[in-house]
This record gives C-alpha cells, sequence and structure tokens, in this order.
C-alpha cells in the first residue's frame, strides 16, 4: 500500500498533509507515529469525567496534529469539541450528544490507526 492508498483508506486529505509538510517523507513519518502519541485516547479518557478543561485540551491537541496530517474526519470531531469545551463558550450539546462525538471520534481513531498499521506492515 503506498501513503497515498492509505489516504484513501482513511478518508484522509494526502494534499493538506502534503501542504502543511512539504515533503512526503515527513507525511510517512508522522502518520506512522500518529497511533502511538496518544493524542486522541487523552480525549477519550477525558470524555469519561467529562472535564471541560481536560476536553478541550486534549480535543485541541487532536484538531492541530489531525489537520497538519489531512486527517480531516478526525479533526473535524476534535474541533466540535474543542468548541464546545473552549473557556467563555456556552455549552451547546448535552453529554449524551458529547458521548456520541466521542464513540464516532473513537471509532474512526480505531479504523485510522488499524490502515496504519497495515500500511507499516507493507
Amino acid at each position: 500500500m503506498t501513503l497515498e492508498e492509505l489516504y484513501r483508506n482513511i478518508g484522509g486529505d494526502y494534499a493538506q498533509a502534503l501542504r502543511v509538510l512539504h515533503v512526503e517523507k515527513l507525511v510517512d513519518k508522522h502518520i506512522r507515529k500518529y497511533p502511538k502519541n496518544g493524542v486522541v485516547d487523552a480525549v477519550l479518557e477525558a470524555g469519561k469525567t467529562m472535564d471541560p478543561t481536560q476536553l478541550f485540551e486534549a480535543a485541541h491537541a487532536v484538531k492541530g496534529i489531525s489537520a497538519n496530517l489531512g486527517l480531516t474526519g478526525l479533526s473535524d470531531l476534535a474541533a466540535e469539541l474543542t468548541e464546545e469545551f473552549r473557556p467563555g463558550n456556552a455549552r451547546r450539546h448535552s453529554d449524551a450528544e458529547i458521548a456520541e462525538i466521542l464513540r464516532k471520534m473513537e471509532s474512526l481513531y480505531r479504523k485510522t490507526a488499524q490502515e496504519i498499521q497495515k500500511y507499516e506492515e507493507g
């Protein structure tokens, strides 16, 4: 599987990742690290307690890293959480709706991590 095929399989934006990182070698390096960096796990953990500060900080990290790598689905979900828990913003979603966003994020993250593992295995 090529790097571009990986991006197609995960619904990512390969061109965006190249625009940010400039060379395929860096995209390859950082996409391989993504499942091991723990940022999505931090959001999911924060979601268990619904701690607004932890959710904001963890979601903000996922949003940035995911956007830089062209992982638009994960970045979009993280952006929604970031705005929901941004200090000073009023909550718009119920805890049940936030739990659904977190379930979607976990599902998409697991699929992404599995595809990255297949990519690494050649």
